[in-house]
């Protein structure tokens, strides 16, 4: 979670205005406490349990899915243990030994950052379970209002210093009813090093059952105006799911000979 932010291009189809900082509440917040005895507000593990329970994500080795895309379309593959990542596509590979990231592209085709891109989308796709990361505050906040309908939900933030943009605040938002996730709120403080009041909104309402684990199937960023949400602006879909306890071979997240180890881009 500590890299969730976002590339250029999915910034750019939001085109909207900046919003003022919302408020951070002092309400106090319930906490329970889980087996790994690590301490969560009620309303987060109540996200948790409606996603198939953290117990059970935390039993999980090893994600995949492919993210179709018209020329390249990308297998995304995780070990969500030790958060080592790889992806493959025709042409190209890029992805992260648990030190160094790297991109494999003799043909010089991917224009992206692949030090930055290489686990972004994991990120977004892991929702709600890396909440559950360490180094992470949660703050009650503002319901976040859409079509009439209220949604309750959490500010996040990191402790100083963790991972490479704790500037960064992130906004939960679930269904008052089932308390699924429903949205996510999230500021972009990449390269800058500055915190920001601009907010971007993604929709999760598409989701799949994968391995007792409800994942999305695919996420919509919207256009805003401040906290008022308007028409979906890009979606991303997810294909040929894969979630289970088993590790992929040692060497599998080891750069390929014809690889070359890239920059970390850090605030």
């Amino acid at each position: 979670m500590n890299r969730l932010t976002i590339l250029l291009f999915f910034i750019g189809v939001t085109a909207c205005k900046q919003n003022p900082k919302t408020e951070k509440s002092e309400t106090p917040i319930q906490q329970e406490m889980l087996e790994n005895e690590a301490v969560y507000p009620d309303a987060m593990v109540k996200v948790f349990d409606a996603h198939g329970g953290l117990k059970k994500w935390k039993t999980q080795r090893t994600l995949s899915y492919v993210i179709p895309k018209p020329e390249f379309p990308e297998t995304h593959t995780v070990d969500l243990w030790s958060r080592k990542d790889r992806i493959d596509t025709e042409k190209f590979s890029m992805g992260f030994d648990g030190e160094q990231a790297w991109l494999a592209d003799t043909d010089e085709i991917y224009k992206g950052d692949a030090g930055f891109y290489h686990n972004l989308m994991f990120y977004f796709y892991a929702m709600p379970f890396v909440l559950a990361d360490d180094g992470i505050m949660y703050t009650a906040t503002e319901d976040l209002e859409y079509e009439g309908k209220k949604y309750p939900g959490l500010q996040i933030a990191y402790e100083s210093g963790v991972g490479a943009s704790s500037k960064d605040e992130y906004y939960i938002h679930f269904d008052p009813e089932t308390h699924q996730m429903a949205w996510l709120g999230y500021t972009v403080t990449y390269r800058s090093g500055e915190s920001s009041d601009n907010v971007k909104w993604i929709r999760y309402d598409d989701w799949q059952e994968v391995n007792g684990l409800i994942l999305p199937k695919s996420i919509t960023w919207y256009k805003y105006e401040g906290r008022q949400l308007q028409e979906p602006a890009n979606t991303v879909n997810f294909e040929e799911v894969s979630l289970n306890e088993d590790t992929k071979p040692e060497a599998f997240y080891d750069k390929p000979e014809n690889g070359e180890y890239v920059a970390i881009k850090m605030n």
